[in-house]
C-alpha cells in the first residue's frame, strides 16, 4: 500500500498543476475588472498605476508562475515562520487579496474556524445519523421505519437548503424566538453563557446542513446494505450458526461501507468549501461567503486560491477513500 500511496501522490502533482492552470485560464477569460468600482473621475494614468500595483500590467504566464511560487513556496515558508518564529519567507511575496488588501491566506485562516464549526459539525452529525438509519432501513425493508426514513430522506434531499433555512428562521427565530436568525461571528466562547449563545446560534444552520447530508448518505447506505444482504456469503454465515448481529454488523456492514466511504470522503472537501447558500441565509462569515464576496469584487487572487484549495482537498480525500478500500476489504491489494 505504501508503493501505491507514493505513486498516487506523484501522479497528483501534475494533476494539481493542470487544475491550477485551468482555474487561472478560466478566471483570465471571465468578464469583469477589479477596478470597475473605482470612480470615473480617476484619471487614466492613476488607473494604470493602480493596475500595475495589482500586477495586472504583467503577462498572464508571468502572473501564473508568480502565483505558483507564492502558493507552493512563500506561503508554506510563512506558515513555518509563524509556527516556529523563524524568518525564512519573503514578507512581500505573499498572495494578496485585492478586496481586503491583505494576504489571502490570512483571511482564509480567519474564516476557516467559522466554517468548520458549522459545516464540519453538521457533516459529522449527518454521517452519524445517516449510517444507522440506512442500516436499519435496509435490514427492515418496507417496514414503517423504512418508509418513514425514505420519506424524510427524500424531503431532506429534494427541498433546497435555502428554503429549509428560511422556514426554520420563520418558525424558530421569528415566531417562537428560540434561536437567533443571524449568526454572530464576533462571539468568542469564554464562559458558560457565551458557550450557550454559541450553541443556540449553531442549531439552525447545523440542522439544515445535517438533514441534507444525512438524507443523501442514508440512501447510499441503505442501497449498499440491501445489495449485500442478498449475497451468498450472508446465507453461508447464517447457515454456520452465526448470530444475526455478527452477520449484519461484522460481515454485511463492512462490505457495504466500501461505496459509502467514497461518498463520505468526497463530501469532506465541501466542509472546507463551506455551504455557500446556507452561510448566506444565516450570515455565517465563513469560506463560502468569502468566495461569493471575492467573486463579486473580482478578487482574482482570492478566488483562484480558494478554488485550488478545494480542488486539492478533493484529490487528497479521493486518495484517502481508495486507501480505506483496502482496510475494509482484505481482498483489495495495491502492492
Amino acid at each position: 500500500m505504501l508503493t501505491y500511496t507514493i505513486r498516487r501522490l506523484l501522479i497528483a502533482i501534475p494533476t494539481l498543476l493542470f487544475i491550477s492552470l485551468v482555474i487561472f485560464l478560466i478566471l483570465e477569460m471571465a468578464p469583469g475588472d477589479p477596478l470597475a468600482d473605482q470612480p470615473l473621475t480617476v484619471p487614466p494614468e492613476v488607473r494604470e498605476k493602480m493596475r500595475a500595483a495589482l500586477g495586472l500590467d504583467q503577462p498572464g504566464w508571468v502572473r501564473y508562475l508568480l502565483w505558483l511560487r507564492q502558493f507552493f513556496w512563500t506561503e508554506p515558508l510563512h506558515l513555518l515562520d509563524s509556527l516556529f518564529g523563524t524568518a525564512m519567507a519573503d514578507p512581500g511575496g505573499r498572495i494578496v487579496s485585492w478586496q481586503f488588501r491583505a494576504p489571502a491566506m490570512d483571511i482564509i485562516w480567519q474564516r476557516l474556524p467559522q466554517t468548520l464549526w458549522v459545516v464540519g459539525l453538521a457533516y459529522v452529525i449527518g454521517v452519524l445519523i445517516a449510517l444507522p438509519i440506512g442500516i436499519l432501513s435496509a435490514y427492515r425493508q418496507y417496514s414503517w421505519f423504512d418508509n418513514l426514513g425514505t420519506f424524510v430522506s427524500m424531503v431532506g434531499f429534494s427541498v433546497p437548503t435555502f428554503f429549509t433555512g428560511v422556514v426554520l428562521i420563520i418558525v424558530f427565530a421569528v415566531k417562537l424566538q428560540w434561536f437567533p436568525s443571524i449568526y454572530d461571528t464576533t462571539l468568542k466562547v469564554t464562559d458558560w453563557q457565551s458557550f450557550t449563545r454559541q450553541a443556540q446560534q449553531m442549531v439552525m444552520p447545523v440542522a439544515v446542513l445535517a438533514l441534507f447530508n444525512a438524507s443523501q448518505i442514508s440512501r447510499f447506505m441503505r442501497a449498499s446494505m440491501l445489495d449485500n444482504l442478498q449475497q451468498d456469503y450472508v446465507r453461508t454465515a447464517r447457515a454456520k450458526g452465526m448470530t444475526e448481529k455478527v452477520v449484519v454488523l461484522k460481515h454485511v456492514l463492512r462490505n457495504s461501507l466500501i461505496p459509502v466511504v467514497t461518498v463520505i470522503a468526497l463530501g469532506i472537501p465541501t466542509i472546507f468549501g463551506g455551504a455557500i447558500i446556507t452561510e448566506q441565509v444565516f450570515k455565517v462569515n465563513g469560506l463560502g461567503q468569502l468566495l461569493i464576496t471575492a467573486i463579486y469584487a473580482n478578487d482574482l487572487p482570492m478566488v483562484q486560491t480558494l478554488a485550488f484549495i478545494f480542488a486539492a482537498l478533493t484529490v487528497l480525500f479521493n486518495l484517502i477513500a481508495d486507501l480505506l478500500y483496502g482496510v475494509l476489504d482484505p481482498r483489495i491489494r495495491y502492492d
